[in-house]
């Protein structure tokens, strides 16, 4: 068969132009519309980071406010979708809960008629702003606690802890929340972003789109990894049985996870912020225990398999310190996600081709068939 330029996985194939997100794998940067999102962790919020996504600008002072304003003013979900997180079996897992009630509010989304650009940016705030609405609803529910109503006072990563825990969280927390927010807002084509743009492709609603994203995210080896790190080193137990865990899973041939990544070759820049701040906290908290065993692990498999650690290595360590059950932490990858999710569906939206690749068939092209009483 002749060369068709066929790449499993679609590995560095380039599927479409966007000006939202660059990673550049050699030297370990990602960038948002122009700027380094390490830059933008540290000097900007969670909410200026999804207008830029949006709008190719960062806002003004005036205009931060109005957003902010219009976020906090859309986080109260509607009755129905409130309805569905109380009923839902209490042993549902959370992001089933999530795919489950981003396509039930679309029904009720005061523009779910409409396609123009005006009312999918008005679908995309909703979103950003009811997602961890969601699921701090549906943590408390499942463990027999009241719903506690958003309060269009604070931003939303310190809405998001107070919603979920009942508590007001720490400066502390709630910033390493937004950092981390910032750090996993967008990342280019990787794999629910591609499945949100295909679906938006075919000029499907906004809330479709998510879905496909959601559904997608759900997988371990996308939006899962996070919480299989720590539930390794849970099981790993003590610092002194790193090694030996880890060279059982390498006989047995199993994945690490946490580590690698099909784009950057060196460090991963969102890591090495959030493994910064994971220190920070365990410090602040008196408890390195964690923090040290994600070392030694860190460690070693660079010295064996020479990986370097990825996003999801540290933030499990961090939302764990916050209060944020495991396998709450892909939901709060989405909470973040949903930030480049929406930008991506509205870029498509703005200048749409249908997404159709083709595939290399590999089966027979030349049977006949037989009679059934000859097969």
């Amino acid at each position: 068969m002749a060369d068709t330029g066929f790449k499993a996985g679609l590995e560095d194939v380039v599927a479409l132009t966007s000006d939202l997100c660059f990673i550049d794998g050699k030297e370990g940067r990602l960038v948002y519309r122009g700027y380094d999102a390490v830059d933008l962790a540290e000097h900007a919020t969670f909410e200026e980071v999804v207008f830029l996504l949006w709008h190719g600008s960062l806002p003004d002072a005036k205009t931060l406010l109005a957003f902010q304003q219009e976020l906090a003013d859309n986080r109260t979900l509607n009755p129905s979708v409130s309805g569905l997180i109380s009923w839902i079996p209490k042993n549902t897992p959370p992001m089933d809960v999530l795919r489950t009630a981003v396509s039930m509010a679309g029904v009720y989304d005061p523009d779910a008629d409409s396609m123009d650009r005006a009312a999918n940016h008005r679908k995309a705030v909703r979103l950003v702003a009811q997602i961890p609405t969601m699921m701090a609803a549906y943590e408390r529910s499942r463990n027999g606690q009241d719903v506690i109503a958003p309060d269009p006072d604070l931003p939303l990563a310190e809405n998001f802890l107070w919603m979920l825990t009942g508590k007001r969280p720490l400066a502390q927390h709630a910033k390493a929340l937004d950092t981390s927010l910032i750090l996993h807002a967008d990342h280019e084509l990787n794999a629910s972003t591609f499945s949100a743009r295909v679906t938006a492709a075919t000029l499907s609603d906004i809330y479709s789109a998510i879905t496909s994203a959601v559904g997608t995210l759900k997988g371990p080896l996308h939006g899962g990894a996070n919480e299989q790190v720590m539930r390794m080193v849970d099981d790993i137990g003590t610092l002194d049985n790193v090694q030996s865990w880890l060279d059982q899973a390498f006989e047995a041939k199993r994945k690490i996870m946490g580590f690698g990544h099909r784009v950057y070759k060196t460090d991963d820049p969102r890591a090495v912020v959030l493994r910064r701040i994971s220190q920070e906290m365990s410090k602040s908290e008196g408890n390195m225990d964690v923090f040290e065993r994600l070392e030694a692990i860190a460690a070693y498999v660079g010295d064996q398999k020479h990986l370097h650690a990825n996003v999801d290595f540290y933030s499990g360590s961090l939302y764990r310190m916050m209060g944020i059950p495991i396998d709450m932490f892909t939901p709060v990858f989405a909470m973040s996600r949903i930030a480049g999710w929406t930008a991506h569906v509205l870029e498509q939206y703005d200048d749409n081709r249908l997404i159709r690749p083709r595939a290399e068939y590999t089966g027979p092209t030349h049977l006949t068939v037989k009679p059934v009483d000859q097969r």
